[in-house]
């Protein structure tokens, strides 16, 4: 049952970090990869707190989402002026170094990891009472998201994303929505990984290197682009697949590049049969206005 538990926390987590991706990437169209980063700020920044500083874990985990926040905006004010490639090369640089900043500080633990992270809730406490406030906050990021998408904000985002100079001609501040954009987008992440450390209580500079953004990348463009449920659908989906791969007992040697080639077949064959991914954008919101819409007897 512990292994149930662990496979829907994973989940839930992924959940939290392919929604507020797609918010950066699809929803803002700002071509950045570097939110595995703002996870790891989340994790080392909630966890240095509350194992080095003695404080409560309920509030580290509220400080860490805050600190990567905080970077997303430092990052965003310069990067943010450029666009397209230059954006995604300033992103890569800043999550490459920072990961080498990781492996090579103390407080860290420096490559070897940090260990002896508290743990979110009292030992003793049964299992499911973490998974299910893990699966909680993931329904809430996803509202939350929802929220922002389709409503004013979101019909000023999506004119930002489709013509930034028309948008910015009407007097309205483009910067000021992107810098927005990134540091909700970031600052959800950042608590994703605060959950994470404080659940699994080990942290290494490898668990959140590039691999990690081609994971979400692949599960917002699977699940749908600037959809709500789609990258729900494609966290859970490219986390129950691996698992579900691992009770067919093959070696070590043929598991690895199975799960590798799963994910590079799923992309290709999404890129071409179903661009739009399994939950293409708009088909909730499309059924809400047209329930809004609906006239008994018309």
């Amino acid at each position: 049952m512990d292994y149930v538990y662990t496979l829907i926390i994973i989940i839930g987590l992924y959940v939290i970090l392919s929604s507020s991706f797609n918010l950066v990437i699809g929803y803002g169209g700002l071509i950045s990869i570097a939110h595995p980063i703002f996870y790891a700020i989340g994790a080392y920044g909630s966890a240095v707190l509350a194992r080095d500083h003695g404080v409560p874990v309920p509030v580290a985990m509220a400080a860490g989402a805050l600190i990567a926040l905080a970077a997303s905006i430092l990052l965003a004010l310069p990067s943010l002026r450029i666009s397209g490639d230059y954006l995604l090369i300033a992103s890569i640089g800043f999550q490459l170094g920072l990961i080498e900043v990781f492996k090579n500080v103390s407080w860290s633990g420096g490559a070897g990891g940090l260990t002896n992270i508290p743990p979110a809730l009292p030992p003793g406490t049964d299992r499911w009472v973490y998974t299910a406030i893990v699966v909680v906050l993931a329904g809430l990021s996803v509202l939350l998201i929802r929220a922002l998408a389709h409503g004013p904000y979101g019909r000023a985002m999506a004119a930002m994303r489709d013509d930034e100079l028309a948008f910015s001609a009407l007097g309205r501040n483009a910067m000021a929505i992107k810098v927005g954009i990134f540091a909700i987008g970031s600052g959800l992440a950042g608590f994703a990984g605060a959950l994470y450390a404080h659940h699994f209580r080990y942290l290494a500079p490898e668990q959140f290197e590039i691999l990690l953004s081609a994971a979400l990348l692949t599960m917002v463009v699977v699940g749908g682009l600037r959809s709500t449920w789609g990258p729900v659908v494609g966290a859970i989906m490219l986390e129950a697949l691996p698992q579900a791969i691992t009770f067919l007992n093959l070696p070590a040697s043929l598991l690895g590049p199975l799960q590798g080639l799963l994910f590079t077949g799923l992309v290709l064959v999404f890129m071409f049969v179903r661009p739009q991914g399994l939950v293409p954008a708009g088909t909730v919101w499309n059924a809400t206005r047209k329930e809004a819409n609906y006239v008994p007897g018309a």
